[in-house]
């Protein structure tokens, strides 16, 4: 159902089902999509729960998991009587933004960039990075795949993991 609410939410040509698709993902999902562009690609891990994205475009194959936030990061200035920064961020190609982030502003998030959780990003991140805390970042090692992959674990997989954690948790007393 999700999926079907975010389709209408961000590509219905008519502006009364975007209207009730967004309701019903702010009533069932506390979510909230508004973006200029955004890929069908577009993945939203956890049913996107939490999450406000107000980008200006979002480009294919990005994956957005809970309680992230894309907005604006603007500023009136009285001296001059005008807003300063005004823009929302562009997320380029195949980018993941982790549990928690913050990317604000009129920023170009770059290709095959991993967002880390709890970031806060307010500035240019370069392609093929990896960002973490606030406006840091460093270059992503090619060989892994971090947070996401199409291959991801099963849950009797993690589960089992989980168990054995659990297991050696009680066994170091």
């Amino acid at each position: 159902m999700f999926n079907t609410i975010v389709k209408l939410s961000c590509h219905s040509k008519y502006k009364f089902i975007k209207k009730i698709a967004d309701n019903l993902l702010e009533k069932f999902y506390s979510c909230e999509i508004n973006c200029i562009e955004i890929d069908k690609s577009v993945l939203f891990a956890h049913h996107a729960r939490g999450c406000t994205i107000v980008a200006a475009k979002i480009c294919e194959n990005v994956v957005i998991y809970q309680n992230v936030s894309i907005g604006a990061n603007l500023r009136y200035n009285k001296i001059n009587n005008e807003w300063e920064n005004l823009g929302n961020p562009i997320i380029c190609k195949n980018v993941i933004i982790a549990d928690g982030a913050k990317i604000l502003g009129p920023v170009v998030i770059g290709e095959n960039t991993v967002i880390g959780a709890g970031s806060i990003i307010t500035k240019n991140i370069p392609s093929n990075s990896i960002a973490f805390g606030v406006n840091q970042f460093k270059p992503k090692d090619e060989n892994y795949d971090l947070i996401f992959n199409p291959n991801m674990p099963d849950s009797e997989k993690m589960i089992a993991v989980n168990k054995k954690l659990i297991k050696e948790f009680y066994n170091r007393e």
